[in-house]
């Protein structure tokens, strides 16, 4: 029942989103999201979270 969002809905939710977090606090909420995605694709493939270098 989740239709497409129109502009004024998607507007409303990121003024919401100000409200509680801050125009500061955002970047750091981008950047923590940002990583953890990275660290769950990074453990679907099977990679270590410290690259080996070989000599």
């Amino acid at each position: 029942m989740l239709g497409t969002l129109s502009f004024w809905e998607i507007l409303l939710i990121f003024a919401i989103v100000i409200l509680l977090f801050g125009t500061s606090r955002i970047p750091e909420l981008g950047r923590g999201l940002g990583e953890g995605i990275r660290n769950f694709k990074r453990s679907l493939k099977g990679e270590s979270g410290e690259k080996e270098k070989s000599p």
